[in-house]
């Protein structure tokens, strides 16, 4: 039996990106919470393995040769999680290729578009004083709407991100476009992405994973809100 990895967590997009690989691939695993919102991000002891100050992280006991590894940064981590197992990541280097491809457009393009359309349609109105700006609003919500259409092209031929085929490019993308709602997208014109959003989560790898430490998550308070992103809600 492998020992367990570490995966030290909290319930956001790119938390959910690892839990959701870890359930899909059955390793054995424990999670760590890091509350972002009181700043556990930044304890020297969590800086040691992650000194981005950002989570999620892992480390596992039996890494390469046999020795213990911690890795931070989430693709990083599907990459390292992929080559371990051999599972998810293609079985040929032209599937390998395609997985890496669609992962990257995740890192480079959803994950920090979604997340600044999340913020600035969400979270800076409520800044004292408001931050209510549509220009900004305006360009990640454009943005956002630019990269599910370029994905929905893309699944129109094809039943996955990067193919045919489950991959870490699914686990990566899936847990930031479920939440389209709150970035103010529409499905009505991105049909193939929508089949893809409703077939991955009725999967239970991706079910128990999206669900992994569901309780730990709380609406940001003043506290979280200064720790987050240095603003005060109004």
């Amino acid at each position: 039996m492998p020992q367990p990895i570490t995966l030290y967590y909290w319930p956001t997009p790119n938390g959910h990106k690892i839990s959701i690989a870890l359930e899909e691939m059955g390793l054995p695993y424990s999670i760590h919470p890091v509350n972002i919102g009181k700043g556990e991000q930044f304890d020297p002891e969590f800086l040691k393995i992650a000194p981005n100050n950002r989570m999620p992280a892992i480390t596992d006991p039996e890494g390469p040769d046999g020795a213990p590894i911690s890795i931070f940064e989430s693709g990083a981590i599907l990459q390292y999680l992929g080559r371990k197992t051999g599972l998810f990541y293609g079985t040929t280097e032209r599937q390998r290729v395609a997985v890496e491809e669609w992962l990257m457009w995740q890192m480079g393009g959803v994950g920090p578009m979604a997340g600044q359309a999340h913020h600035f349609l969400k979270y800076a109105p409520a800044m004292e004083p408001p931050q209510d700006l549509p220009y900004a609003k305006d360009r990640y919500r454009r943005e956002v709407a630019r990269l599910y259409g370029v994905l929905d092209r893309q699944l129109a031929t094809h039943e996955f991100a990067a193919g045919d085929f489950l991959s870490l490019a699914d686990f990566a993308i899936w847990p930031w476009a479920m939440g389209w709602e709150g970035q103010q997208q529409s499905l009505d014109d991105k049909p193939h992405f929508k089949r893809w959003l409703e077939a991955l989560a009725l999967r239970p790898g991706f079910i128990r994973g999206k669900a992994v430490g569901a309780e730990l998550r709380e609406p940001p308070d003043a506290q979280a809100m200064q720790v987050l992103y240095g603003i005060k809600p109004a």
